[in-house]
């Protein structure tokens, strides 16, 4: 915990960006019924039975100090889906980085062995030496504050039916691009001390 902590609290670097990475999947959902539209004085009705038409994965990937979130949507959640979104990280989003520091979920998806299972290995060593990870402690992902801008999207863009991933992306897209444009941040408050005075029953007791 200690370790998230402490990441959030390093300056604005360039060569260093901070980044925090989290995974959600998305329900693809059709109306069997055409909905009705909303009329003067009437909400607008939609019928309870829907299609299912499979799951969507949305890796989103924020950077806090910038106010800049990217969002991949994947058919899976693989290791080597995570391994060809960092790779995206670190080639197309951030090329000039010398270290790209990754806080993220503790998944067993999320290893620089994935990186061997899907690149050749020269390329698989060229990208785990790109990235710095700091993994949240179990129980923990709260810390990771990628979960704090797909609880945005899921109530601003998500919540609701959306019947392909075509669609989706777009959806995903739009948002995207207006968050960014108004370069929303997280003011993290949360900070070492806080957390061994709040979260102190998750210490090791010494006994003197």
């Amino acid at each position: 915990m200690e370790d998230v902590l402490e990441v959030y609290k390093l300056p604005y670097d360039a060569s260093r960006p901070v980044i925090c990475m989290d995974e959600m999947p998305k329900q693809l959902l059709s109306d069997i019924q055409e909905p009705l539209a909303c009329q003067s004085g009437q909400a607008a009705k939609q019928d309870y039975e829907y299609k299912r038409n499979g799951v969507e994965d949305l890796f989103m990937l924020f950077e806090p100090l910038q106010g800049k979130r990217f969002v991949e949507v994947k058919d899976q959640r693989r290791k080597v889906e995570w391994a060809h979104v960092m790779k995206g990280v670190a080639d197309d989003l951030y090329p000039n980085a010398e270290t790209i520091v990754v806080v993220l979920d503790n998944l067993n998806t999320h290893t620089p062995a994935a990186f061997y299972e899907t690149f050749e290995p020269e390329e698989a060593r060229r990208l785990a030496e790109r990235f710095e990870f700091h993994f949240t402690p179990k129980h923990g992902s709260w810390l990771n504050m990628a979960e704090i801008e797909l609880s945005v999207l899921t109530r601003q863009c998500l919540n609701r039916r959306i019947p392909e991933k075509e669609t989706l992306i777009q959806e995903v897209s739009a948002w995207q691009q207006q968050r960014n444009d108004e370069v929303v941040k997280v003011l993290w408050q949360f900070t070492t001390a806080d957390a061994r005075i709040k979260l102190r029953r998750l210490y090791p007791q010494i006994q003197m």
